[in-house]
C-alpha cells in the first residue's frame, strides 16, 4: 500500500495511489509504503530517484547500520514503533528516508516511511494532523511528530501494565491464594514483564532516533527543543518503567510465596501423618515378631488389644497435633 501526504490549509491530507500518474498529480511532504509491492517501489525510484534498500528493515542494533547519511544527502532511520496488541505484542521496525539537500531529486523534502504492517503511532498521527491545523509543517516536523506520538502511545501503555498488575496485586494480598490462583496471576505478570521489557527497549530506541536528529543539526530552533522536550518525556518513562520492574519482582515474589506456602501445608499434613503412624508402625512391629516365648502370643484377646493399642497410639498425636493447630 503506498499512500501519501499533502499539506491543506495546515492539515494533513492523505491520498491513496494506485499508479504513476496518481503520484505525479501530487506534491507530498510524506510517502508511507506499507509492505509495499515492488511496483510500487519502481514507482517511487522512477519519479523521485530515490531507490528504498533491500535490507531497510533489517533488525541491526549498531548505530551506524541504523542511522547514518549518505553521500547524496539522504538521512537513513531505522526505529522500531511498538504494537500493543493483547495476543501479540511487538515491535515494529520501520525505515525512514529523508533527502533535505539534493535539489536534483523530487525527493528533496519529502519523508519516506517503510513498515511491513500498520502502526498504531501513524494512525494516531495521521488523525490528530487532520483535525489541527498547523501542527505539522514539513517532513522533519512528520518525524518528529512521530517519535513524540510513540513516546505518548509508550507512557498509555505503561498506564495500562499498572492497571493490570493492580488488578494482579489484589488477587495476590487477598491471602488464601490456590495454586491455580497463582498460576493464573503468574501467567499474567510475565505477560506485563514482557510488555514492560518492550516499552523500555522502544524508548530507548526512540531515543537514540531523537538523539541522532538533534545531533545531524537538520532541526531548526524550535525543532530542536521540540526534540529535547521528547527526550525529557522518554526519561520519565524510562524511570517509570523501573518502578514497574520493581512492582512486578515483588508480585511475583509475593505470588510464588503463596504457592510455596500451600506446598509446606500439604508436606506438614503428610508430616504429620507418618509422625502419627509412628507408633502403631511400632507396635505392629512388636507383635509382629516371631518370638515363642511371648506373654501374649496365646492369650484370647492379645489380637483386639494390639487392634486397640495400635488405634489408640495413633489418635493421640493426632488429637495433639489438633489441639496445637499443625493441622490447619
Amino acid at each position: 500500500m503506498l499512500n501519501i501526504f499533502t499539506l491543506a490549509n495546515g492539515r494533513l491530507v492523505q491520498e491513496e495511489i494506485e499508479s504513476l500518474e496518481e503520484l505525479s498529480k501530487f506534491q507530498p511532504i510524506w510517502v508511507d509504503l506499507e509492505s509495499p509491492t515492488l511496483e510500487e517501489k519502481r514507482w517511487i525510484k522512477q519519479y523521485y530517484g530515490l531507490s528504498i534498500p533491500e535490507d531497510a528493515m533489517d533488525e541491526d542494533i549498531e548505530e551506524s547500520a541504523r542511522f547514518y547519511e549518505e553521500d547524496n544527502g539522504e538521512l537513513h532511520i531505522r526505529s522500531d514503533f511498538l504494537i500493543d496488541d493483547d495476543e501479540d505484542p511487538r515491535s515494529v521496525r520501520v525505515a525512514f528516508i529523508l533527502n533535505q539537500h539534493n535539489t536534483e531529486l523530487r525527493s528533496r523534502g519529502v519523508l519516506f516511511s517503510i513498515h511491513d504492517e500498520d502502526v498504531p503511532v501513524f494512525r494516531l498521527l495521521r488523525m490528530r494532523a487532520r483535525r489541527a491545523p498547523g501542527l505539522i509543517e514539513d517532513a522533519k516536523e512528520v518525524l518528529l511528530k512521530l517519535f513524540d506520538a510513540d513516546a505518548e502511545y509508550s507512557a498509555d501503555t505503561l498506564e495500562n501494565i499498572y492497571d493490570e498488575l493492580e488488578v494482579a496485586g489484589k488477587k495476590v494480598l487477598e491471602g488464601n491464594v490456590s495454586d491455580e490462583l497463582a498460576g493464573e496471576v503468574l501467567g499474567a505478570i510475565a505477560r506485563q514483564e514482557d510488555l514492560n521489557g518492550r516499552i523500555r527497549r522502544n524508548v530507548m530506541d526512540t531515543r537514540r532516533a531523537v538523539s541522532f536528529m538533534m545531533r545531524s543539526k537538520m532541526l531548526n530552533a524550535e525543532q530542536f527543543e521540540e526534540a529535547r522536550q521528547i527526550l525529557r518525556d522518554i526519561e520519565s518513562l524510562d524511570n517509570h518503567t523501573a518502578f514497574l520492574f520493581d512492582k512486578i519482582n515483588f508480585l511475583m515474589d509475593a505470588t510464588v510465596g503463596f504457592i510455596n506456602i500451600n506446598q509446606n501445608k500439604t508436606i506438614k499434613i503428610f508430616s504429620v501423618a507418618s509422625v502419627a503412624l509412628l507408633p502403631p508402625t511400632l507396635i505392629a512391629s512388636i507383635y509382629g515378631m516371631n518370638f515363642k516365648f511371648m506373654p501374649e502370643l496365646d492369650w484370647a484377646m492379645g489380637y483386639p488389644y494390639a487392634i486397640v493399642l495400635m488405634a489408640a497410639s495413633a489418635l493421640v498425636p493426632m488429637w495433639y497435633f489438633r489441639r496445637r493447630g499443625w493441622l490447619k
